[in-house]
C-alpha cells in the first residue's frame, strides 16, 4: 500500500522508493467509470450523423457551456499537464505569459467570431477563400493538416506516454515475440480509443465528453496541488523557497537573459497567441457549432474564463515540485542540458508528484485526469483534420457527391490522421529535449506570424487583396519552416553543425525570430497588394469591418454582444490583469 511522505525532509531517493507502488483496486475501478462513461456519451451523442453539418459542427446546434468547455479541453492536453509542470520546475513563471492568453478569446468572441459564424463556413480556410480566394485557402489548408500531425499529435500522445511509462511501470504487451513496455502501451491505446470514438461519434462526441473531462481536469490537478502544499508546508513556504532563485522563476525576465527577455516575450507571445486563438480550425471550430452568433460569443469567452486556471493547476504544481525536490521530499530524475549541466528533467516533474505524493485510489483519478486531458485534445485535433481535409480538399477533387459519402471520407481521413500521429511518435524522443511545453511553442512561433498577420490585415484593412494574402503567406511560411530546419541543424551545441554562416541562425532566439518573421508577412502582405488592383468591391463585403459599419450586420453584431457577454469580457481581462500583477511582484 503506497503511503503520503512524512512532511519533513526525507532522503530522496528513500522517498522514491517508498511512493512507488502498483495500482490498487480503486484505481482501476476509476479509470475503468471514466471510459465507461466517455464510451456511453461518445455512443449516445454520436446516433444518426446525416451529414456533414452532423458530423463537423454538431448540427450547429450546441450551447456556449459545451462549447467553452470543449475550447478548453481541447487546448489543455497531456503536453500542458506534463509540459507546463515540467517548464514550472525548469524556468518558473516565464511560459506563463502563454497561459494567460485568455484575454485573446476576448478577441476572438468580439472581433473574429462574428465574421466566421455569419459567413457560414465549415473552416477557417474556407472563410480564407471568401476573403482571398482558392490559392490562400488550400495554402493554410495544407500547412495546417501537416503540422497537426508533425508537432499536436506527437507532442500530445509523447506527453501521454511519459505519464503512462511513470505511473503504469509494470504494464507490458507481447506480440508476436516482441514487448511492448508501458510507453508504447499507453500511446497507441489512448489514440485507438481516441481515435474510434471520434470517428464513429464527430464533433457531437468531442463537445459532449468535454464537458466530465473538464471537471476531471481541474479537480484532478487540484488535488496534486493540494497534496504537494500540504507536504511543502503551504504556500508561503513555496514563494520562500523560490525567492532564493529569483531569476530563475521571475515571470519577467531582464533583456540579458537568454532564453526569455522580456521584450520577445511581448512580441512572440501575442503573435502565437492570436493564431492558436482566433485563426486555428483546432480551436474555432467549437465557436462554430453555436445554435446562434450570441451564444458562439458566449461559448468563446466561457472557453477564456476557463483559460485563467492552467497557470494555477499546472505550472505551479511544476514550481511546487522543484520546491519539494529542493527540500529532499521527491527525487526528480535529473538530466543533461544542452551545455552539459545536470538540471532537473522537466518532463518527469509530473509523473514523480503523482508517484511521489498521492494515497492509494487517488492515483487513478490523476490517470484518468491525464486520459481526459489526451482524449480530449487528440479528438478535437482528429475531428479538425478530418473538417480540413473533406471540406478543403476532398470536396474540392471529388465534387457533386452524397453528404453520407463525405462524412464517411471524413472518417477515412481521421483514420489516417491517428495512423500517421502513431508513426511520428518515435521522432518526439529525438526533439522533445528541450522540454515539451517549450519546444511546442518555439515551432509554434515559425508558423503563427504569417497566419496571424493574413487575418488581422484582411479583417481590418479594405484594400488587402488575393495577391498580397498569398504572396504574404508563402513567404512566411517558407521563412518559418527554413529557420526550423537550420535551427534542428545548425548551431553551437553538441551534435548539430558548427557553420559560421547558419549556426548563428540556428540559435537565433525563437521569440525574436517570430517578431521578424511577422513583420516581414505584413510588409510583403501590404507591399503586393498595393503594387496590384485592389479586390472587387464586392469580395470583401461582409468580411472586413469597413464592409459592415451601419448596416443590418452591423445591428446583428451588436446585439450579440449583450450584457452576459460583456460582463464576461470583464471579468476575464480583470482577472489576468489580477494574476499579471501579482505574479509581477511575487517574488520581490
Amino acid at each position: 500500500m503506497g503511503t503520503l511522505l512524512p512532511l519533513g525532509v526525507v532522503d530522496a531517493a528513500e522517498a522514491v522508493e517508498t511512493a512507488k507502488s502498483t495500482l490498487v483496486g480503486l484505481d482501476w475501478a476509476v479509470i475503468a467509470v471514466y471510459f465507461g462513461v466517455i464510451a456511453f456519451i461518445a455512443w449516445w451523442s454520436g446516433r444518426n450523423q446525416k451529414d456533414t453539418t452532423d458530423y463537423f459542427l454538431a448540427g450547429r446546434n450546441a450551447g456556449w457551456f459545451v462549447i467553452g468547455a470543449s475550447i478548453f479541453t481541447s487546448n489543455i492536453g497531456s503536453e500542458h499537464i506534463v509540459g507546463l509542470a515540467g517548464q514550472g520546475a525548469s524556468t518558473g513563471m516565464a511560459m506563463a505569459h502563454w497561459e494567460l492568453h485568455a484575454w485573446v478569446l476576448i478577441m476572438l468572441a468580439y472581433i473574429f467570431v462574428p465574421f466566421y459564424y455569419r459567413s457560414g463556413v465549415y473552416t477557417i480556410p474556407e472563410f480564407l477563400e471568401k476573403r482571398f480566394g482558392p490559392t490562400a485557402r488550400g495554402i493554410l489548408s495544407g500547412v495546417s493538416l501537416a503540422a497537426y500531425v508533425l508537432t499536436k499529435v506527437s507532442v500530445t500522445v509523447y506527453a501521454g506516454a511519459i505519464v503512462f511509462e511513470a505511473l503504469l511501470p509494470e504494464v507490458s504487451i507481447n506480440i508476436g515475440g516482441v514487448t511492448w513496455g508501458p510507453f508504447w502501451v499507453g500511446a497507441f491505446t489512448t489514440v485507438i480509443l481516441t481515435g474510434l470514438y471520434t470517428v464513429f461519434g464527430g464533433m457531437r462526441a468531442v463537445l459532449y465528453t468535454s464537458a466530465p473531462q473538464a471537471i476531471i481536469l481541474v479537480i484532478g490537478s487540484g488535488f496534486i496541488t493540494f497534496y504537494g502544499l500540504g507536504q511543502l508546508g503551504g504556500w508561503g513556504e513555496m514563494v520562500s523557497i523560490c525567492k532564493d532563485n529569483a531569476e530563475q522563476f521571475a515571470l519577467w525576465r531582464p533583456l540579458s537573459d537568454p532564453e526569455f527577455p522580456w521584450l520577445g516575450v511581448l512580441i512572440a507571445s501575442p503573435i502565437i497567441g492570436i493564431w492558436y486563438w482566433c485563426t486555428d480550425q483546432y480551436i474555432v471550430q467549437r465557436a462554430l457549432t453555436a445554435k446562434d452568433l450570441a451564444t458562439a460569443r458566449r461559448g468563446s469567452l466561457f472557453g477564456g474564463l476557463l483559460k485563467v486556471t492552467p497557470v494555477l493547476i499546472f505550472l505551479i504544481p511544476g514550481l511546487m515540485g522543484w520546491a519539494l525536490h529542493d527540500k529532499g521530499i521527491i527525487n526528480i530524475p535529473m538530466k543533461m542540458n544542452e551545455a552539459g549541466v545536470e538540471v532537473v528533467n522537466g518532463d518527469l516533474v509530473f509523473p514523480t508528484l503523482v508517484t511521489s505524493l498521492l494515497p492509494d485510489g487517488m492515483r487513478g483519478l490523476i490517470i484518468a485526469c491525464m486520459l481526459a486531458a489526451l482524449m480530449s485534445s487528440l479528438a478535437s485535433l482528429f475531428n479538425s483534420s478530418a473538417s480540413l481535409f473533406t471540406v478543403d480538399i476532398y470536396e474540392k477533387l471529388v465534387p457533386n457527391r452524397s453528404q453520407k459519402h463525405y462524412v464517411g471520407a471524413g472518417r477515412v481521413a481521421t483514420t489516417v490522421v491517428v495512423l500517421l500521429g502513431m508513426v511520428w511518435i518515435p521522432v518526439m524522443n529525438k526533439i522533445a529535449g528541450g522540454g515539451l511545453y517549450q519546444y511546442l511553442q518555439s515551432a509554434q512561433s515559425y508558423l503563427a506570424p504569417p497566419i496571424t498577420a493574413v487575418f488581422l490585415l484582411g479583417v481590418f484593412w479594405k484594400r488587402m487583396n488575393r495577391a498580397g494574402a498569398v504572396w504574404g503567406l508563402s513567404v512566411g511560411f517558407i521563412l518559418g519552416l527554413s529557420k526550423l530546419t537550420i535551427q534542428a541543424l545548425f548551431g553551437a551545441a553538441e551534435g548539430k553543425l558548427h557553420t559560421p554562416v547558419l549556426a548563428p541562425i540556428g540559435d537565433y532566439l525563437w521569440l525574436y525570430a517570430s517578431g521578424w518573421l511577422m513583420a516581414i508577412s505584413v510588409i510583403v502582405m501590404v507591399v503586393a497588394s498595393l503594387m496590384t488592383p485592389p479586390p472587387p468591391k464586392e469580395e470583401p463585403e461582409g468580411l472586413t469591418y469597413s464592409s459592415i459599419a451601419g448596416g443590418d450586420a452591423h445591428d446583428e453584431i451588436k446585439a450579440s454582444w449583450d450584457k452576459g457577454n460583456k460582463t464576461l469580457a470583464w471579468v476575464i481581462g480583470l482577472l489576468v490583469l489580477a494574476m499579471y500583477t501579482y505574479f509581477t511582484f511575487w517574488l520581490k
